[in-house]
């Protein structure tokens, strides 16, 4: 008697969960504006980080000049 073969099948991760739920609930046009709001977001925050790490350099380098 052969053992039957065990499948692991893979649990949905919550963001493909809350794609799901988005692609049930939003046309695909308010999808498409979402997910470039969520795009500009991350940029905006990109560059408020690097503007954030320029400042710290500026400011070394005109202590170390002082």
């Amino acid at each position: 008697m052969q053992a039957a073969p065990v499948r692991a099948t893979a649990i949905p991760s919550f963001t493909d969960a809350l794609r799901a739920v988005e692609s049930v609930l939003l046309s695909s046009g308010q999808r498409t504006a979402r997910r470039n709001a969520w795009t500009s977001v991350l940029e905006d925050r990109r560059r408020a980080k690097d503007r954030v790490e320029v400042q710290r350099v500026l400011d070394q380098t005109f202590s170390v000049s002082s």
